[in-house]
């Protein structure tokens, strides 16, 4: 397996890094390392989240990551990590 993010990913970590560097930079670093490692762990288990029925019959799925919620989709033997999001 291959794990890829898309750009809107890639904005959604930047975006989560601008908002909590305003507060605490230590803090934005450390959460969005913390949220670039977290799939990596689908690399060996890529079924673990909760299947998205809704976005059938594409396989989405969602895992949570601490506090905020990870969308990715599995395409053959590519991980697309799609968003990320706070979740409250």
């Amino acid at each position: 397996m291959e794990l890829k993010r898309t750009s809107k990913a890639l904005s959604d970590l930047v975006r989560l890094y601008e908002s909590l560097a305003s507060v605490d930079i230590k803090a934005a670093a450390q959460t969005v390392q913390a949220l670039s490692a977290a799939p990596q762990g689908l690399l060996a288990y890529p079924r673990i989240g909760e299947k998205l029925e809704e976005f059938e019959p594409r396989e989405v799925r969602r895992i949570l990551a601490g506090r905020y919620e990870m969308r990715y989709e599995i395409q053959a033997s590519i991980i697309y990590v799609l968003r990320l999001w706070h979740t409250r």
